[in-house]
């Protein structure tokens, strides 16, 4: 056999392995692609492209979108700022176009919404009269009117601490939140507790209407018209802080600590100097001889100032089971944070409202109170609540999803923007700019401001207006759904002052 030299078998070599490789690699591209042929539609493949597409589509949305324009705070005197900036109209006017490019809302407001239809119900035939409106003075700590955009103030009467203060504040964020929405408004405002208009003194056949009142509060007595109160943006004096800030703080300080591994006992820490309701609540306190269930503890404001406010943080309160709301002189701002700690709340039968609290329902969003037998009723409720802990849990949990999806600041502005835009349309005559006022704004407010007040006015205070419009109001009450409301509440009571009663018999045998 021919052996071929060495050289020219190394020559041949490569061309071989050529060849070979050029085969292996066709042979590899054709499987790739039969494969792929076969998994195109497969959900991995199919995810990744719509990943892919949905950020590229992502981006260019972000890219596209408008870019928000910010409302400033013109403090150009700094603390001796006591006027409204020139061109604050301008920036509101170039706001109010982005306000009317915001797309509608889509959000169905809160079923609380449907009470401004109630609220507003003795004026539904005769409308409100200028008359009417100055006849409110008499009580009012101010007067508020609002023409094309502009909030002019006429004050009365100074009212207790910043209460007037923190409301006003609010209400000029909610026309910087929605700039050019609010029609032209002529309004009294009574910054004290107690309701005033009475119901009685206008069902008569020949009685004049009656003044319409806002305030914080009313009862089924009286006809005040309720509006959100000032702690939402901020209490000073005693360190609340704004909503929007105190919310996520709750909303940690229920993180802390689960319902299971809280105290088993009912708790509450408050003022009972301002009503007697709450001294006789404190004889329920655990002693040597008795133990209601109960661990109250009086709040001495005074000693907390002098410390820091070191004993008085709401988000650290939620480490009870149960958690016990009582009112003051009249109803009590306490109520949001106690519904929002994922306890209990004992709430002892109340005699007045605010503005969301009528759509709290007994057994689903917290346990009735005897307020004549408080006691008692606070060991059944404690003892009941220890044999049936799912239950309780469910409607702590019902009542703290309430306050932290249904009464955000959004829907706050949302109900102000309602509650005054249904007013305004019950006006007979359009308001003017009264002669006593001054224009009012958030420079005029927060530029003199130092302090606590000052902080707690620049963290709520609102930086864009909203990028859609109000949430969609449900409709009025049909006279059946509301008797069906009240029904429903009833019989809740009644279920469980009927257990009540049956055990605590049972007891004396």
């Amino acid at each position: 056999m021919l052996t071929l030299p060495l050289k020219s078998r190394n020559m041949k070599t490569p061309t071989g392995i050529k060849i070979t490789s050029t085969l292996v690699f066709i042979f590899i591209l054709f499987f790739v692609g039969y494969i792929y042929s076969l998994h195109i539609d497969s959900p991995i493949l199919r995810n990744s492209f719509s990943t892919t597409s949905k950020n590229t589509k992502s981006l260019i949305q972000r890219k596209e979108s408008p870019k928000r324009l910010e409302i400033p705070l013109n403090c150009l005197n700094g603390n001796l700022t006591n006027t409204c900036p020139i061109s604050y109209s301008g920036t509101l006017i170039s706001s109010t176009k982005t306000v009317e490019n915001s797309l509608p809302s889509t959000k169905t407001c809160p079923d609380y919404f449907r009470w401004i239809h109630e609220d507003l119900w003795p004026w539904r035939n005769t409308g409100i009269t200028k008359e009417m409106v100055m006849r409110a003075n008499r009580t009012a700590n101010f007067r508020l009117v609002t023409v094309n955009g502009k909030a002019y103030l006429e004050m009365y009467e100074k009212a207790f601490q910043t209460r007037d203060t923190f409301t006003l504040w609010g209400i000029l964020q909610l026309l910087r939140r929605y700039p050019g929405k609010l029609p032209d408004l002529d309004l009294m405002f009574d910054c004290v507790d107690w309701p005033v208009v009475s119901s009685s003194e206008y069902k008569q056949p020949n009685a004049t209407a009656p003044p319409p009142v806002f305030r914080y509060c009313a009862d089924d007595s009286t006809l005040d018209i309720v509006f959100p109160d000032w702690s939402f943006w901020g209490w000073p004096e005693i360190n609340i802080k704004p909503w929007d800030t105190l919310l996520e703080e709750l909303k940690e300080g229920n993180r802390k600590k689960k319902w299971i591994e809280r105290e088993p006992y009912a708790y509450w820490k408050g003022n009972p100097e301002v009503a007697e309701t709450r001294k006789d609540l404190l004889k329920c306190n655990v002693s040597d001889k008795q133990d209601w269930g109960a661990r109250l503890y009086a709040q001495d404001w005074g000693h907390e100032i002098q410390k820091g406010f070191q004993q008085s943080n709401l988000a650290d309160q939620c480490t009870h089971r149960y958690k016990i709301y009582i009112e003051g002189s009249a109803w009590s701002v306490s109520e949001k944070y106690i519904l929002a700690c994922d306890s209990l709340t004992l709430l002892v039968k109340p005699l007045y409202y605010d503005f969301f609290t009528r759509s709290l329902e007994p057994m689903k969003h917290y346990w009735p109170v005897k307020v004549d037998d408080k006691c008692r009723s606070i060991k059944f409720a404690v003892d009941w609540g220890n044999r049936h802990k799912q239950k309780v849990q469910d409607i702590g949990k019902a009542s703290s999803d309430f306050v932290h999806k249904n009464l955000t600041m959004d829907f706050v502005y949302d109900y102000m923007f309602h509650l005054l835009n249904e007013y305004a349309k019950l006006l007979t005559y359009r308001p003017t700019i009264p002669p006593n006022s001054v224009e009012l704004c958030s420079e005029t407010m927060a530029c003199p401001a130092n302090g606590v007040e000052k902080n707690f006015m620049m963290a709520s205070m609102v930086k864009y207006p909203s990028d859609s419009g109000p949430c969609i109001m449900p409709p009025p009450f049909d006279p059946p759904s509301f008797r069906s409301v009240r029904s429903k509440k009833e019989q809740s009571v009644r279920k469980v002052e009927m257990w009540e009663n049956k055990f605590w018999s049972s007891q004396i045998k």
